[in-house]
């Protein structure tokens, strides 16, 4: 459960900032299928790939952050 609120995070900022899933997932360094992963809540994200979601998207790992885990 944890992992699907990373995940639907992670996908509601990247559309936000208009990246494709592919181009997101180059932008990280990954491959579309792990990105897809966990945006479906289907593996967790390491603290290093939230880092990296982060930066990327210029946002702080506060606001990635799931509301109720604050």
């Amino acid at each position: 459960m944890e992992g699907e609120k990373w995940g639907r995070r992670i996908r509601a900022f990247r559309k936000l900032k208009g990246y494709t899933q592919e181009g997101f997932a180059r932008e990280i360094g990954v491959s579309v299928s792990l990105l897809g992963e966990v945006e479906r809540g289907n593996r967790n994200p390491s603290e290093a790939f939230l880092l990296e979601v982060a930066e990327i998207l210029h946002i702080s790992i506060e606001e990635l952050q799931p509301p109720e885990d604050k």
